[in-house]
């Protein structure tokens, strides 16, 4: 046997090279992901690709409990990280090994696996809860509805935290299989497709996927008794719609609305291309929100919704959000012009498709609607605040925005963007400077000017640059398009009613700064 004699310093470069890189070489994931509106949403030093939650839940006493499996890889050196999430938890494990964790903050579970993850390995996280979602509150507010049967999650730009642990921010998006266990007799209603259900000593499972990219907040859970429509379109998607047994007096126009959503997305795909996703639907519970919202492949609706009868103009607005907002996600929460300014000038679209007010009629009436002195034209629609994040004029002047761009460039370059656009960023973020810079590709035209004086002005646009867009030409005060209070009807659509002390100081929710004035809530 023959030992080979090694000096001093070449043992100690061998050694150097054997060992890992020291723990001083590896540092904490930022405990958010760097979004100026929400500080603490989404969390640094790693990407999710994929959520399997495998729920059980009680509806008669409101208690969750879950495993969530998350894979994920590093994308620094990562000594510890953070998920975003308020329930108790009971064990943390990162690549099998139980990791320490702890909870920071109002929703922030700070896991500390055994050994740094180098950047670039693949890990997976396995996190075991349990609680009560509507009795966790954060800044005193809970984005849980409890329903007379159960309980539902879905609240821009937050809920997960009340229900799985994620990396909760649009930057991060992953596909999802959602399994809920819920006690014979009751449904659990979430996104995608149903892949199975089976029944076992008094609970049945419900077993769903959605296969493509996800923001977390348009992940959605929704537990109680149904009514449940299925059908399929001529394409094969597969279309599922429910509907709470204890609608009472909606229940008829909520069932007008919803079950056209095929119609109206198989006349959407002519506006913005093909449907993005696996599935289609929508879903009614027993709420008392008053708002909507576009939970991907399948909105939710609350009922207060149809208290004035049936509103195809809601669904239109849901459905839209399928291509901008949830294929194309905002990159920040400033950017949100991209998902509702193109949402709203969809109901407008429809309205001219239905005869009953064109797109340019609606502009000149919303232009007319408010004088300069409104606070409506403050608020920048390109940028508008954390405060004014879902107000009327992200809306509103948002769509006026498109109506100017439309007139500045013709039908057919405006069209081609609007289809062009959800392709380009499929499934992926983009900023409101990004859609500048792609509408003056496709047009051959500069339109900053255009963007700066509709999205980035806290004033009216004055009369040149009006007429310059072919807003509002006509001395004469506009008519009142016919769908206008359809239209109207909907600008409470994102208003969450959980008081405008909480929009302003902790922006859990989607609160809607509508002043009342002509829009029929």
């Amino acid at each position: 046997m023959h030992r080979r004699l090694i000096a001093p310093g070449a043992l100690a470069a061998s050694l150097l090279l054997a060992i890992p890189a020291s723990a001083a070489d590896f540092s904490p994931g930022a405990p958010g992901i760097g979004d100026p509106y929400y500080p603490a949403s989404g969390n640094g030093g790693y990407d999710v690709s994929h959520y399997d939650l495998r729920l059980k839940y009680q509806p008669k006493t409101d208690l969750l409990e879950g495993t969530a499996t998350l894979n994920a890889r590093t994308t620094q050196d990562l000594s510890r990280f953070n998920l975003d999430f308020g329930l108790k938890v009971s064990e943390v494990r990162v690549n099998g090994k139980k990791a320490k964790f702890k909870k920071t903050g109002d929703q922030e579970l700070e896991i500390t696996p055994p050994a740094g993850l180098p950047k670039g390995t693949p890990i997976t996280v396995v996190v075991r809860y349990a609680g009560k979602p509507s009795e966790l509150k954060i800044n005193g507010y809970t984005a849980w509805h409890r329903t007379p049967d159960g309980g539902v999650a879905a609240q821009e730009p937050e809920a997960a935290v009340w229900w799985f642990p994620s990396n909760d921010h649009p930057l991060d998006k992953a596909t999802y299989d959602v399994s809920v266990s819920v006690p014979d007799g009751t449904q659990a209603i979430s996104n995608g497709v149903l892949q199975s259900q089976s029944s076992r000593l008094g609970w049945t499972r419900y077993n769903w996927r959605s296969n493509k990219p996800q923001a977390s907040y348009l992940a959605t859970l929704a537990v109680g008794k149904f009514d449940i429509t299925t059908d399929k379109t001529e394409s094969g998607l597969p279309v599922l719609n429910a509907y709470s047994k204890d609608l009472g007096d909606n229940a008829g126009a909520a069932r007008a609305s919803i079950e056209r959503t095929t119609e109206i997305t198989e006349w959407l795909e002519t506006v913005f291309g093909k449907y993005p996703f696996n599935a289609l639907g929508g879903y009614v519970p027993n709420v008392k929100s008053s708002y909507a919202l576009e939970t991907q492949t399948r909105p939710f609706y609350s009922p207060a919704a149809f208290a004035n009868g049936s509103n195809a103009s809601i669904v239109v607005h849901e459905i839209a959000h399928q291509w901008y907002g949830d294929s194309v996600s905002v990159d920040g929460w400033k950017d949100i012009w991209v998902n509702e300014g193109f949402a709203r000038y969809s109901q407008w679209l429809w309205s001219e498709k239905e005869g009953e007010g064109t797109a340019q009629e609606l502009a000149d009436y919303v232009y007319s609607l408010r004088p300069a002195d409104d606070p409506f034209w403050k608020v920048k629609p390109g940028d508008p605040g954390p405060d004014n994040q879902f107000h009327g004029a992200v809306y509103d002047r948002g769509a006026l925005a498109l109506q100017a761009l439309r007139n500045e460039i013709g039908d057919d370059a405006f069209f081609a963007i609007l289809k062009g656009w959800p392709q380009k960023h499929a499934y992926g973020n983009a900023k409101v400077g990004d859609f500048v810079k792609y509408a003056e590709k496709i047009s051959g035209k500069p339109l900053a000017e255009l963007f700066d004086t509709w999205l980035y002005q806290p004033s009216r646009p004055d009369a040149p640059a009006v007429r310059e867009a072919g807003i509002a030409r006509s001395k004469a005060a506009p008519v009142k398009p016919k769908s206008w209070k359809e239209i109207a009807a909907t600008n409470g659509v994102h208003d969450h009613g959980h008081g405008q002390e909480h929009a302003k100081n902790n922006k859990h929710d989607k609160h809607d700064k509508h002043d009342k004035h002509e829009h029929g809530h």
